[in-house]
């Protein structure tokens, strides 16, 4: 029996799903976290003084106080029965990496202790010689170092009977290069902070920090694990290459907030307590619009925190799943013809006097900031649209953009009915000539324009890209297994820039004699005028959006290879190296990087669609053609009549076309493969993999594939069918 068949019984036989109580979330939230109140408790008055400074104010640690926070990160962690420790971060494969040492060393004498020094704490020394560098170093160059991000508190993970106190940190070269997503997320977070608390202070000078904060929403598939086992595509590649969308899928639209079953009830709510322990601040679960879709999203929290969760999530996620027999997958499109899933990024700035900046206010002071952040945004978006779609860009969400359940390449902003009418009276009564009119204009009431209901869940373009959203943006685009940390380094960036610019062209008006609000407005002015045409409200899919957007000189580069390009143009290098966020070389290397991955993870989806035709797929086929072709034989020499046979025939007629046309179109792509594995320059081999293999090939060899399931006996066909993996749970 197939593994197929034996994942379908194995599902009927299975044990019964136990949904146990849950403990109180308040009760275990963060106790495996080295929270504030923690180190309160662990830590001398000094050292905590001294670590609070550097969260808070990112000040830096003397390696004395490092000795003695690290002495009490080991004795909390040893409390709890912790023996090893690991230096946690992100690497620029786009998955968590780690590598453990234990607390126990050996005295010069023999005598084994437990031990946890500053050094340790502070910096690492892995192996960075497999770790994608993009040509910053070769590869003998192996000398890599972790440092310690304070501003993410230490955890400890459980798993099995094992724990290991994990410490957040970023991911440099021998030379200071950042080979991860944290290092420049930070730095990004720091130029945000920089310009935007300047900004800040033409309205209340007791701001002294902005720190940008975003709520993720992680979208997910679940499926049966024994199913999931029986694709080798699913096992390699994250998605099904090949697969019939089955009679029903979504289209009765009932799946969206149903009710969520009970197997799958059952691993949320256990991967959920994980998560409460590790102080993932977790609030919603739901259906999702596909079968077997489902999101979470937790509460918002500074972005450098918030994209360590969501890390910390997805890996939580897979390893609860295998507990339960099942399996997530956090590919972008893992079946073709219903809803993909995203991440979206949700992005707002607060104040340390506890301003949200992208609220509304109550008084013209409070609407004027408002204002001047919210257009800022926008302008932001128009000036580097390029570059924020660099930034979601992967061979996986090449599949999910432009589809039904994700927003077009093209890169817009939707604000709404109410703040349209705002930014238009803005536009037509503040003129060029400034005079008494514009004191009025200051007065405009922006929280009356906005109905109370909209202060907290304003209309929904779901088509948008980049949506406003009451009080924060909603970024729609970026992919379910991309690292928020990507394009929350692109977002800060051009904000920060975008703020730096809007100080210069205020403060050149305030020297000619003006008021500080009045140019302000003018300044909010001449933004909105130069950057209205990135804003949208309509629909998205629509392909009047797409020639309007043509005709406004939005770019539309819906292939990552394209978009890419976005990342080395002197406009980014100027921009990320002004802030000092990557260096030209830096830059550079990463673009290099994801052009690589993009090419292998083609080059691996291209390698399994060919194994399964010729292994799994053509073999089937062909028995089953063999099996028509012997029953019309024997029809024959049984005398009876063509019209007898006609359907047989005209089935094996039908298979032998796809059969022919599908090993066809394998050997071709392979060749075409070996082509473009020849070529050197990597961007140049991204192009010909995304067009002569990608483009050229797996849509073609999918169709013949699709239609041989639909025509070979059920018996025969090795792979679990969509319907199947959809459906049974």
């Amino acid at each position: 029996m197939s593994l197929r068949f034996n994942a379908i019984q194995n599902l009927s036989s299975g044990p019964e799903v136990i949904v146990g109580s849950s403990p109180a979330i308040t009760g275990i939230f963060g106790e495996n976290v080295f929270t504030s109140k923690t180190a309160r408790k662990y830590l001398s008055d000094e050292a905590y003084k001294s670590l609070m400074a550097s969260i808070k104010a990112g000040q830096k640690i003397d390696r004395s106080m490092a000795n003695q926070i690290s002495n009490g990160i080991r004795a909390w962690a040893e409390s709890k029965g912790v023996t090893h420790f690991t230096h946690w971060f992100q690497p620029l494969t786009g998955s968590t990496a780690e590598k453990h040492d234990s607390f126990f060393t050996l005295k010069s004498d023999g005598t084994p202790i437990e031990q946890f020094e500053g050094d340790a704490l502070i910096q690492q020394e892995p192996d960075a010689s497999s770790f994608p560098s993009g040509g910053l170093r070769a590869t003998f160059e192996a000398r890599g170092y972790t440092a310690w991000d304070p501003s993410s508190p230490a955890f400890i993970m459980d798993i099995g009977e094992g724990k290991t106190l994990c410490i957040p940190t970023i991911f440099v070269s021998f030379t200071g290069e950042s080979l991860d997503y944290k290092a420049p997320l930070l730095k990004a977070l720091e130029a945000l902070n920089k310009s935007a608390v300047e900004v800040c202070n033409y309205f209340d000078r007791n701001v002294t920090r902005v720190t940008a904060t975003l709520g993720w929403e992680q979208e997910y598939f679940v499926i049966d694990e024994g199913l999931f086992n029986a694709r080798p595509d699913l096992v390699l590649s994250g998605r099904t290459v090949y697969g019939h969308g089955p009679a029903k899928g979504q289209q009765l639209e009932d799946h969206y907030f149903g009710s969520i079953p009970e197997r799958v009830y059952a691993f949320m709510r256990d991967y959920e307590t994980e998560s409460y322990k590790l102080g993932i601040p977790l609030r919603t679960r739901h259906n999702e619009v596909a079968p077997a879709q489902f999101e979470c999203a937790p509460i918002f929290e500074e972005v450098s925190v918030g994209v360590d969760h969501n890390s910390l999530l997805m890996d939580i996620m897979d390893r609860v799943a295998r507990r339960h027999k099942l399996r997530v997958l956090l590919h972008e499109k893992p079946f073709a013809g219903i809803n993909g899933s995203g991440k979206h990024n949700n992005w707002s700035m607060a104040t340390d006097t506890g301003v949200n900046l992208l609220a509304p206010g109550k008084t013209p002071k409070t609407n004027l900031m408002f204002l001047t952040f919210f257009v800022n945004t926008i302008k932001a978006v128009h000036d580097y649209a390029d570059v924020l779609r660099a930034s979601i860009a992967s061979a996986q969400n090449d599949h999910r953009l432009g589809a039904n359940e994700a927003p077009p390449a093209i890169i817009s902003v939707f604000i709404g009915e109410y703040l349209t009418k705002v930014l238009k009276e803005i536009k037509e009564r503040v003129k060029d000539k400034m005079d008494e009119t514009d004191e009025s204009m200051l007065k405009i009431d922006i929280h009356k324009s906005i109905p109370e209901l909209l202060l907290d869940n304003t209309d929904r373009n779901r088509t948008s890209p980049f949506a406003f959203t009451g009080n924060k943006f909603e970024f729609r685009a970026v992919g379910s297994s991309a690292n928020c940390a990507n394009a929350m380094t692109v977002l800060n960036t051009i904000m920060a820039d975008t703020l730096k610019q809007f100080i210069k062209d205020v403060n050149a008006l305030i020297e000619k004699g003006e008021k500080k609000e009045i140019a302000i407005m003018h300044v909010i002015r001449e933004y909105i005028v130069a950057s209205e045409k990135i804003l949208f409200e309509g629909n998205n899919y629509s392909e009047e959006w797409e020639k309007e957007a043509e005709k406004r000189g939005l770019p539309n580069v819906k292939t990552t290879p394209l978009a890419l390009d976005a990342m080395v143009t002197e406009k980014a290098k100027k921009l990320f190296e002004s802030n000092k966020v990557v260096t030209h070389s830096e830059l550079e290397a990463r673009h290099e990087i994801e052009l690589e991955k993009y090419i292998k993870k083609v080059q691996i989806e291209s390698r399994i669609m060919g194994e399964l035709a010729t292994s799994h797929i053509l073999p089937a086929a062909i028995r089953y053609q063999n099996l028509l072709a012997n029953n019309i034989k024997g029809l024959k020499e049984a005398g009876i009549s063509e019209s007898g046979y006609s359907n047989q025939k005209q089935i094996l007629e039908k298979i032998s076309e796809h059969i022919t046309k599908a090993s066809e179109g394998v050997e071709k792509m392979i060749e075409a493969r070996k082509i473009c594995n020849n070529i050197n320059a990597t961007r140049t081999k991204a192009i010909a993999y995304q067009s002569q293999v990608k483009d050229a090939f797996f849509d073609e060899i999918r169709y013949h594939v699709d239609k041989l399931e639909l025509l070979v006996d059920d018996r025969e066909w090795y792979l679990p069918k969509y319907r199947e993996m959809l459906f049974l749970r």
